[in-house]
């Protein structure tokens, strides 16, 4: 086992096993009470065509914000349960899926592993209400602008857990 993890070809999908092993369980929902709200929203990305989001205008929406890179094992693990709940939540929901990659690294990703939903590359730095030290970290945001889930590492984003919580922060 320790061989296969020094040698490059079989060593990120070994980690990415391992990783989706420990993402079956869905994210914790922050405490009412410890939940941190965003305070400004000045931050602006682009998506491959040129198209500038203004995270100003997700406010008074629910928001899933995920940092996430094509090399990061973890972040592969959990790329298929965040496609599942794009697809079920896509028109519902604001999905922000951000990474510091070339477009044609993410475009080839995403293509190759038939995932549909849209990327973006920061244009300036994100509030500091994301405070990202490691990928993949993840926000679900409520209308208000509170963190009901804050998780960094890979978890399971289709689960019945994440699933109830946007639909009564929908409601």
């Amino acid at each position: 086992m320790i061989g296969l993890l020094l040698v490059p070809q079989t060593r990120q999908p070994i980690q990415v096993l391992l990783h989706k092993t420990l993402a079956l369980f869905g994210p914790s929902i922050i405490d009412e009470s410890k939940q941190l709200k965003i305070e400004h929203y000045n931050w602006k990305l682009k998506d491959e065509n040129g198209a500038i989001l203004n995270f100003e205008n997700t406010k008074g929406k629910v928001v899933l914000v995920n940092f996430w890179a094509t090399w990061c094992p973890p972040c592969i693990a959990e790329m298929p349960s965040m496609q599942l709940l794009y697809e079920d939540y896509k028109d519902e929901i604001e999905f922000v899926f951000v990474s510091n990659e070339e477009f044609s690294v993410i475009n080839k990703f995403i293509s190759n592993k038939g995932y549909t939903f849209r990327v973006f590359n920061p244009i300036t730095k994100y509030p500091d209400a994301f405070d990202v030290t490691s990928i993949p970290r993840t926000f679900l945001i409520d209308k208000q602008g509170r963190k009901v889930i804050d998780k960094t590492g890979a978890a399971n984003w289709n689960s019945e857990t994440v699933r109830k919580t946007i639909d009564e922060l929908l409601k």
